[in-house]
């Protein structure tokens, strides 16, 4: 006997298969779960960088240069070769990666919730509260991102979490106009005006209707801004805005060695190819949840 049920048999109809979820989606796109692999790898290699090198992030090491003073190259003991100050490269990026995936998290973060917040309000009141709200979001847009976050972190001590709060100032505003696009769209959808009609009340409408439809939007964001913060992170960090010395950023990292550019490449290479893999995987995981949830993107990958 087959595992079809009675009824189905009697309709003559065949049974429905359950669709996998997102996860199942996701990890079925080979660049996907390639970027999935690289984000993995590099949180799991953060968060047991103490256990993973005998060295830490700021010791300067007795063989750690040449008998002329000059960073030692990749070997079997510094699997990535030393800097300038004889500290193990390798040790510096791993803890490089916790620099990059605080800053990401949290200054994306707040981006998302200041972003969603203006673009709710802005497009599901509109009138004049609208009107200032996204005039003030034009406003901030028309500053150059890097320019504005360079003077704010002049403004203020330069400091990890300073330098998080600054992302997240010059981030949100794509997020809002985004939110703020799909909000207006929703609000004069026919259940929204048949909630209204039952006397459901603002907070109710926003919180039961609104919200839960913008939220693969909102994931998608999320994901994809997290490249984009890690790479304004390690922009700062290399002009001396970010993350300042002697906290290991992959940014300043490329700073501290650029001298050595030509006599020594990996140190340049190597904390560079980290920004590059990271920023990658996010848009890659970004791109594939975007086409998984949006229906208009559902098959034309």
């Amino acid at each position: 006997m087959s595992g079809r049920s009675a009824p189905d048999i009697v309709a003559g109809r065949r049974p429905v298969k359950s669709r996998p979820g997102v996860l199942g989606r996701l990890v079925k796109r080979p660049l996907a779960l390639l970027g999935l692999f690289v984000i993995v790898v590099v949180v799991v290699s953060a968060g047991l960088a103490p256990w993973l090198t005998a060295y830490g992030p700021d010791e300067q090491l007795f063989d750690g240069l040449t008998l002329q003073g000059a960073p030692l190259p990749p070997n079997g003991q510094f699997w990535l070769g030393t800097d300038l100050l004889g500290r193990d490269l390798l040790t510096r990026i791993l803890y490089g990666a916790r620099t990059s995936l605080v800053i990401g998290v949290v200054a994306n973060g707040v981006a998302l919730l200041i972003g969603t917040l203006i673009g709710v309000i802005a497009g599901y009141y509109r009138g004049w509260i609208g009107s200032l709200l996204m005039r003030f979001t034009d406003l901030m847009m028309a500053f150059p991102a890097l320019l504005l976050a360079i003077c704010l972190a002049a403004i203020f001590e330069p400091s990890l979490w300073i330098v998080a709060m600054v992302i997240a100032m010059v981030n949100w505003v794509q997020t809002a106009r985004v939110i703020y696009t799909q909000t207006s769209s929703l609000t004069e959808r026919e259940f929204i005006d048949a909630e209204r009609t039952l006397g459901a009340s603002n907070a109710r409408i926003l919180l039961r209707h609104i919200l839960p439809h913008l939220l693969p939007t909102i994931i998608v964001w999320g994901t994809l801004g997290i490249s984009t913060t890690v790479l304004l992170e390690a922009t700062l960090s290399y002009l001396g805005v970010g993350v300042q010395p002697p906290t290991p950023s992959w940014g300043n990292i490329i700073f501290e060695n650029q001298t050595y550019f030509q006599a020594a490449p990996w140190l340049v290479f190597f904390p560079g190819a980290a920004i590059l893999a990271l920023a990658l995987a996010f848009n890659l995981v970004g791109d594939a949840l975007r086409d998984i949830l949006d229906p208009t993107q559902r098959g034309r990958s």
